[in-house]
Parts: C-alpha cells; sequence; structure tokens
C-alpha cells in the first residue's frame, strides 16, 4: 500500500499538469490547522470552523478554478495561464500562514503578495512538489490536533455536578446583585507588603466609607483568569480536569463562565435578570453559546480571528443604561474590568522585575479609579443593592513574567503573588456571621446563596480552600496544591 502511495506521489511530482483544486487545498490546509493546533481553545466552535473551510479551503478552490479558467480562454491571458496557479498557491499559503500568526496588517500583506508572486513565477515548474511539501506540513500537524480533537470530543462536566440540591436554592433575600472583577487586582493585604509594597490606603478608605468589608488574605485557587473563574462559577474545584500533558488552556471554561453553570441557574430559578458587562471580548473569542439575558457585546462586534483585545467597552456607560432600563427587576450583573492585569506574560516582552511591578502598581491607580466610578454609579441608582468586587488572581509581581508561575516556586511571596485576591463586599445588611467562610473564590457564591437564602446548611459543603497550579519546570510536570487550606506554603502533587 505504502509503495503504490509512494508511486502516486513520484507521478504527481513528475507530471507537467497543474491541478487547480488540489494547489487550493493544498494552500489552505496546512495555515488552517496550524491555526488551530496554536489557539485550539480560542477556535473550537462550530460557527469558527464553518468560517476557517469557507475562508481557507472553500473560497481558495472558487477563486483558483475560475483565475485558472480565465487565463486559460482569455486570448490576452493565455501566456501567463502557466504562472496563475503558482502565484496563487504560494500567495494563499503564505498570508494565511502570516494571519494565521500575526493577524491581518494590510502593508505587509501587501509586501507579501509582491514576494510570492515573484516565487510563483520564478518556481512554478516545481508547483507539484510545493503542494506535495505543503501536504506533509498538514499531515504532521494534524497529528498533534489529535489529542486536542479527542479531549474536545470526550470533555466531561460532570466535575460540575453540584453535591448538595444547591441549584434548587430558593433566595428570601432579593437585592441587586454586582459582582464587579478587576483582572489580577491583589489582595489588600498583600498589597501592603511582599513584592508589592504599595500604598492603597487611599481606595480602601473609599471602599469603607461606602460600607464594604474588606476581606483580608482572600485568595484565588487558580493561576489564571480562565482556571479561576471557571471554578468560581462552578462552585467547584476542577483541578485542571486532572490534565495529564501540556496544554495552552483548560477546556471549556469560556463557556462555564458565560452563562453554563449553576450560578447563573440560580438566578434564574429565582427569577432574576442576568447581565454579562465586559470591557474585552476575551470571554467571547471561541464564541461560545452566553446563557446570561444580556451581554453589552454582541458577536456581530467580534471578529472569527478576534484573541480578545481587540475592543474596549464603556463599562459605566453600558451599566448606566442597563440600570436604567432594568429597573422594575430583580438583576445580577458580572462586571470584567480589565485593570490591573498582570504583568508581562512572555520573557520577550518583560521589562525586569522592576518596571514590571512599577507598570502594575501604575494600572493598580488606573483600577481605582475606574472602580471607583462603578461603584458611585451603582450607589447612585440602587442604593440597596449587594455589591461584590473580586479579583480573579494576583499580579505575579516579583517575577520577570508570568508564565514563570509554571516553573516551581519556593518564595512564599511570589506563591502569594501569584494566587492573592481582592475581595471586598458591601453587604445590603449586616454581613452574615458566617462570612468567615469567605477565604478563596471557588465558594464565593455558596457563601453567597447561603446567606441570601437564609439557610446555612449549604456551607456543609465548602470547598477546600486549596490554590493549584500546573508546573511543567523545576518539578516532574502535573498538578501541584501550592497554599494549603490554612495557608501554608507546601508543594504537594495532586494524584487522581
Amino acid at each position: 500500500m505504502l509503495s503504490k502511495l509512494r508511486e502516486q506521489v513520484i507521478r504527481f511530482i513528475n507530471s507537467k499538469k497543474q491541478y487547480p483544486i488540489i494547489a487550493a487545498i493544498a494552500s489552505g490546509l496546512y495555515p488552517l490547522l496550524y491555526y488551530y493546533n496554536a489557539n485550539f481553545t480560542l477556535v473550537n466552535s462550530w460557527s469558527q470552523f464553518r468560517f476557517f473551510i469557507l475562508g481557507f479551503l472553500l473560497i481558495p478552490c472558487i477563486v483558483f478554478f475560475v483565475s485558472n479558467n480565465i487565463f486559460k480562454n482569455v486570448n490576452n491571458l493565455k501566456r501567463y495561464s502557466k504562472f496563475i496557479i503558482p502565484i496563487l498557491n504560494f500567495s494563499v499559503f503564505i498570508v494565511l500562514l502570516f494571519i494565521s500568526v500575526f493577524q491581518f496588517e494590510i502593508k505587509i500583506i501587501s509586501l507579501v503578495l509582491l514576494v510570492t508572486t515573484v516565487l510563483g513565477i520564478i518556481f512554478y515548474k516545481q508547483l507539484n512538489k510545493v503542494i506535495v511539501l505543503q501536504s506533509l506540513l498538514a499531515i504532521l500537524v494534524l497529528l498533534q490536533l489529535i489529542p486536542d480533537f479527542y479531549k474536545h470530543f470526550t470533555y466531561s462536566s460532570q466535575w460540575i455536578v453540584q453535591p448538595d440540591a444547591i441549584e434548587d436554592v430558593i433566595l428570601k433575600k432579593r437585592p441587586n446583585i454586582y459582582v464587579i472583577q478587576p483582572d489580577g487586582y491583589a489582595n489588600f493585604s498583600e498589597l501592603k507588603g511582599g513584592y508589592y509594597f504599595f500604598d492603597n490606603s487611599e481606595f480602601e478608605e473609599f471602599l469603607i466609607q461606602n460600607d464594604f468589608k474588606l476581606y483580608q488574605n482572600y485568595r484565588s485557587n487558580y493561576v489564571s483568569t480562565l482556571s479561576s473563574n471557571s471554578s468560581m462559577f462552578a462552585m467547584k474545584h476542577h483541578y485542571y480536569n486532572n490534565i495529564k500533558s501540556k496544554v495552552n488552556e483548560l477546556y471549556n471554561t469560556r463557556q462555564i463562565i458565560v452563562g453554563d453553570n449553576p450560578v447563573i441557574s440560580i438566578f434564574k430559578n429565582n427569577n432574576y435578570k442576568t447581565f454579562l458587562m465586559l470591557e474585552r471580548t476575551y470571554l467571547m473569542v471561541n464564541r461560545p453559546e452566553i446563557l446570561y439575558d444580556y451581554c453589552n457585546i454582541d458577536y456581530s462586534e467580534v471578529s472569527f480571528l478576534a484573541r480578545g483585545f481587540e475592543i474596549k467597552k464603556n463599562i459605566v456607560e453600558d451599566l448606566r443604561h442597563s440600570i436604567q432600563n432594568n429597573s422594575s427587576s430583580n438583576n445580577f450583573y458580572f462586571i470584567r474590568k480589565m485593570l490591573p492585569s498582570h504583568i508581562s506574560i512572555r520573557k520577550n516582552e518583560s521589562k525586569g522585575k522592576v518596571e514590571e511591578r512599577e507598570c502594575y502598581l501604575n494600572d493598580i491607580k488606573k483600577s481605582n479609579q475606574s472602580l471607583k466610578e462603578v461603584v458611585d454609579l451603582i450607589n447612585e441608582k440602587d442604593k440597596n443593592s449587594l455589591i461584590v468586587i473580586v479579583s480573579d488572581h494576583g499580579g505575579y509581581v516579583g517575577l520577570s513574567y508570568s508564565l514563570e508561575s509554571k516553573m516551581k516556586q519556593t518564595d512564599r511571596d511570589i506563591i502569594y503573588s501569584i494566587f492573592t485576591s481582592a475581595l471586598a463586599i458591601k453587604w445590603p445588611e449586616e454581613a452574615p456571621d458566617f462570612d468567615n467562610k469567605l477565604k478563596t473564590n471557588v465558594n464565593l457564591f455558596r457563601v453567597l446563596f447561603s446567606y441570601l437564602s437564609e439557610d446555612e446548611s449549604y456551607l456543609e459543603y465548602i470547598q477546600e480552600n486549596k490554590s493549584f497550579s500546573i508546573i511543567d519546570s523545576g518539578a516532574p510536570f502535573g498538578i501541584y496544591e501550592y497554599i494549603d487550606e490554612n495557608g501554608n506554603i507546601v508543594f504537594n502533587k495532586k494524584v487522581n
């Protein structure tokens, strides 16, 4: 069988005949598979799959077929017909590959088209060899994609199933609820020392004057927005789904965060309207089904090639309109603010530990101002509401770049810099006696629902207040417990 395949490949390479459709498929297939391999969790929706099949394969097939017929049948163009398919093949292949890696930049694309036109003219006789090479590249990357496809189609949401009947909870207290999440905002206690060493007293005083209770030493259970928020809204630990190999992101997290979770189900079961207010499209890039009743960003605004930071919405204005237009209903808002974020992600982006810290602290100041605007707006329009300010993780200050968090760390202040998270709550009445259960994100909503339902039995199933990270350097690859139930630094590998 292999010998026959080899003969067919050799025959194809030696053939002087051009095959427009094969050339078109070969030019788009590798860039398509490369994009999926590099960004699988950003493009794993059926609507994106249809977009990529259309843009990377079907449209090139039509363009190649029509162009070939035109050049072969128009007298003034016949002399150039032998060049058109090679030029198109080189151009489509390089342009789509460039877009897959760097996104669309018209000036560079124009230069690429000029270069590929010259290459197509020079190497037109080698077209079939180029097609074989492109096909081999596609096969190699397809083999790398098989584990991603397998995980995607065998993903189980069993981990999200609750250990009790909390999804049937009846809420007796029914204030409007605003959960505001400033990305990467370190806890107030951690900002005072460690590698932050920042005086945030002016903002703390603002919160206290506005009847917020500050929760010191609060932290996240996971290191990133997606891993932390998916656990928070699931009210369960996922333990990174006990991954066995290196992956870029946890599967299905965006779908969970934008509505496929017990928190949103509970609010809807209790006749709350639910609102997702986003500054950026980061949670929408793989086009998950949004199960909130309203989102301030429509998918018509989101590119199929989006990475999540292309547009910025004015949260304050969007929130103002929403509050005014929904004054007669019980409402739940999840409001995502992108500052202060965290230090640079990759080594080549880092400005060094000192400057990264300064940039982060400057963003803390900007975040403070932004949070004041949101809090003032809510207090003006909805005085008796429940307001929660909760971060998803820390700012990673003390590291040179955030991906260093995947290397084994032993410094207590570094580890807490990764997991520390701000929590401040304005309770409509007195804070409940059991708010000392508020230690990590995974239990936030379980405590809130216990308060709103006036039923402390739900606290019997509080999840463990441990913090976990994936480590791929300095220790055998795996999921490690970094902070234990009592806040002590440990380094225990998670065993299934």
